[in-house]
């Protein structure tokens, strides 16, 4: 019984090792870890146990890691909140966490900028003038479109761009 324990022991030791390799580099959701461990061999139950050590010790916290991706996709990377909340669902962070990390970015970090004033920063930079042509028009909405602005978004700030507001 104790050379199990021992062993138990020791697996868990190893996955806390691949996981502090892999956290190190950056922040990382739980399901990103558990990924990162099941490639490297690891049991699913040392996974679990990992993961509970590397919660509890606040080295893995999906609230905090949704908060810092809304933040630099936001700032670094011009992205909107359709866009930001599919990229963190895709990384398995749940609904209420992502809600929660857009709602407290927009109200400590974006200086009171909306969402359309983004849209609007953007337009300006990719299209120095409003865009009058059919053409340049559909260019404009495809990319505020694949920034990740929803679509009664984009088309809002198209219009209000063609308007110079």
């Amino acid at each position: 019984m104790a050379e199990e324990a021992a062993s138990d022991e020791e697996r868990l030791q190893r996955g806390l090792e691949l996981s502090f390799v892999y956290l190190n580099r950056r922040e990382r959701s739980e399901r990103e870890v558990r990924a990162q461990l099941e490639r490297k061999g690891v049991s699913a139950d040392t996974a679990d146990a990992c993961l509970a050590e590397l919660t509890s010790q606040g080295y893995v916290d999906d609230s905090r890691y949704a908060l810092m991706f809304v933040h630099d996709k936001r700032e670094l990377e011009g992205w909107g909140s359709e866009r930001i909340r599919r990229g963190l669902a895709e990384r398995g962070i749940g609904r209420d966490r992502i809600e929660a990390a857009l709602a407290d970015h927009a109200t400590h970090w974006a200086g009171g900028e909306s969402e359309l004033d983004r849209a609007l920063a953007l337009l300006a930079r990719r299209f120095p003038t409003p865009p009058r042509e059919r053409r340049e028009r559909e260019r404009a909405l495809g990319a505020l479109i694949r920034k990740g602005f929803a679509s009664d978004l984009a088309l809002d700030a198209l219009t209000a761009y063609a308007r110079g507001s």
